[in-house]
């Protein structure tokens, strides 16, 4: 399954001390690059978000970013520091015979510092909510990476059909060019004052033919046609592999174009470049 680089993908979920929203951004890249923004409460966890991500993604460049919102302010989620509670009760017991009116309201005493804090979140359970909605993410940028990957799929099979094309046509052409070679080989030697060695006629010609022979090239061209296609059927990522094969297609399409003795095959070695480029465009961007 061919999978894009460049995708987008987001979650929510509610954890123990808030709403958790994790959002994942990628883009092509040569290898896998993290860079995680997490809130201060759950940085001791970077590490092993760092795996997992390694586990479901092979490159791309990723922006990982989760936010900690909306902290739950239930009074379940709140807790009493016993300590400082009975500290200012002994002291309302030593003061209240100098003050005997004095009246301290609830709401006053639960803000007073340190006797009224949130209590903590279970690291566990926190643990177990940021990676929850970090596998829904990647779940959801899996899914987006595929469809995008199945668009570069078919726009690469199309340009390997007009490869073929063109290999065919080359292949259809080459009987004329070599009959058109020997006889210019031949016209420039009936110029010349002395009779030609027939011969030497033929060792010329059989020279200018294998100089400008492309069967070789032909025949890897359309290799590397099968070997792609093969590729793109592939479960795993093979973007690096596509990416050798289109060095392998420039290569043979240039040959073709130095060794070119006729306009035809030259304007196909300009086309086969073309799609070529077009192609590599495409697999910079598949994982």
């Amino acid at each position: 399954m061919i999978r894009s680089m460049t995708a987008y993908a987001s979650a929510e979920t509610q954890g123990p001390a808030g709403t958790l929203s994790c959002e994942l951004r990628t883009v092509n890249h040569r290898y896998l690059e993290l860079s995680p923004r997490l809130p201060d409460e759950l940085r001791g966890f970077e590490s092993a978000l760092r795996e997992r991500v390694a586990a479901r993604l092979s490159r791309g460049k990723v922006d990982l970013t989760v936010r900690l919102r909306g902290v739950d302010s239930r009074a379940d989620s709140l807790e009493v520091d016993e300590v400082t509670l009975s500290r200012l009760a002994a002291l309302n017991r030593e003061l209240s015979g100098r003050f005997p009116g004095l009246q301290v309201q609830l709401t006053e005493l639960l803000r007073f510092p340190g006797v009224l804090r949130q209590a903590e979140a279970d690291p566990e359970a926190q643990q177990a909510a940021l990676f929850e909605v970090l596998e829904r993410a990647l779940d959801a940028l899996a899914a987006t990476r595929e469809r995008e990957g199945e668009k570069l799929a078919a726009i690469l099979r199309e340009k390997l059909d007009a490869i073929e094309r063109i290999v065919a046509r080359v292949r259809e052409w080459m009987p004329d060019i070599r009959a058109a070679l020997r006889a210019r080989l031949e016209a420039r030697l009936a110029d010349l004052k002395q009779p030609a060695d027939p011969g030497r006629l033929e060792q010329e010609l059989v020279l200018q033919v294998t100089r400008s022979d492309v069967d070789e090239e032909l025949d890897r061209l359309a290799t590397h046609v099968t070997e792609t296609r093969r590729v793109l059927g592939l479960a795993e990522p093979v973007g690096r592999r596509l990416d050798f094969l289109m060095q392998e297609f420039n290569r043979e399409a240039n040959t073709l174009g130095s060794k070119s003795v006729d306009a035809r095959t030259t304007n196909a070695a300009v086309e086969l470049k073309v799609l070529i480029e077009q192609m590599r465009e495409q697999v910079q961007n598949i994982e």
